[in-house]
């Protein structure tokens, strides 16, 4: 059975961990403007205060872990009223020892491991739009192992350092939006695996990507009327079901014409169209360029460029 949330994960393509030890005491408190890179905190010891712009502030205790996708601006402080320093993520020189704001001597009331990553897909920005803001999971003992290892090997360098990274940073990604799969998510990917309906329509589109899909397939798939179905799909998930789908077999083309082994008539193939012609032509509208171009891109463009 195809799993939704994996494949999101692996397309996605995160790399590049850096991450770095913070501790506060005493009135302490910091600003940082949005980053747009996925960040994510994991608190060891104490506790503080996280408010992420436009969500509600939370208490972060010891065992707490917080992900955000799009990492837009927070603040992270005590419970004193201070004035935040402020932080420009994309400037500010990377840490080597930990960093230590309010008081500088003393035990620290918090005490956590921070860090960042990079999603190298083209399609970042419309993979993260299925997945929450602001992922915060409390007591998960497998996240707190997997945050340790992320971090010893994030400030080593030994062999193999870059592929174990990318490998434990989708084991984490995974584990934390996991998680939080439930009825009350926000719309998105983890908000329609937790509906019984929609979590089979989705595993079967996902599965089978090259089947031509009806709505009306779907709704069957889903044990729901026609109407229901469409209703319910983009209510909970944020986009009707035949955008989600284009949506996803796009992204899935783009993947496989990065690799440079596969024809163009056998990636349309897989991405669920029965002649090149037509895909092309409907990769072209949604890309802004023909496959056979975003295929070779021009000589001298940077890596990464979508």
């Amino acid at each position: 059975m195809s799993d939704p949330l994996s494949e999101v994960i692996a397309l996605l393509q995160p790399r590049t961990v850096f991450s770095k030890q913070i501790s506060g005491a005493g009135r302490w408190g910091v600003r940082y403007s949005e980053f747009g890179h996925p960040s994510f905190s994991a608190v060891l010891e104490g506790s503080c205060r996280l408010a992420v712009d436009g969500h509600p502030a939370l208490t972060l205790g010891a065992g707490d872990f917080v992900l955000l996708p799009a990492t837009p601006g927070f603040t992270m402080s005590g419970f004193e009223a201070v004035e935040p320093e402020r932080i420009d993520p994309k400037v500010a020189p990377a840490p080597t020892d930990e960093v230590r704001h309010g008081r500088p001597d003393g035990p620290a009331d918090a005490r956590m491991l921070g860090g960042y990553f990079i999603f190298d897909s083209p399609d970042a920005a419309m993979l993260v739009s299925l997945l929450p803001a602001v992922v915060h999971v409390r007591g998960v003992e497998r996240l707190s192992l997997l945050v340790r290892l992320v971090g010893e090997e994030s400030t080593g360098q030994r062999p193999g350092r870059e592929l174990v990274l990318a490998r434990l940073v989708e084991v984490l990604l995974i584990e934390a939006l996991r998680s939080t799969t439930r009825g009350d998510a926000p719309p998105g990917l983890l908000r329609g695996l937790a509906d019984a309906h929609l979590a089979p329509a989705l595993r079967q589109m996902h599965g089978q990507l090259a089947r031509a899909w009806t709505v009306a397939q779907l709704a069957k798939t889903a044990a729901l009327s026609r109407s229901a179905f469409f209703e319910r799909f983009t209510r909970t998930i944020g986009t009707p079901p035949m955008e989600y789908l284009l949506a996803w077999r796009m992204a899935v083309a783009k993947d496989l014409l990065r690799r440079r082994d596969l024809g163009i008539t056998e990636v349309a193939e897989r991405v669920g169209y029965a002649s090149a012609s037509t895909f092309s032509t409907a990769f072209s509208r949604h890309v802004g360029q023909p496959p056979s171009r975003f295929a070779r891109p021009p000589v001298g463009a940077a890596a990464g460029e979508g």
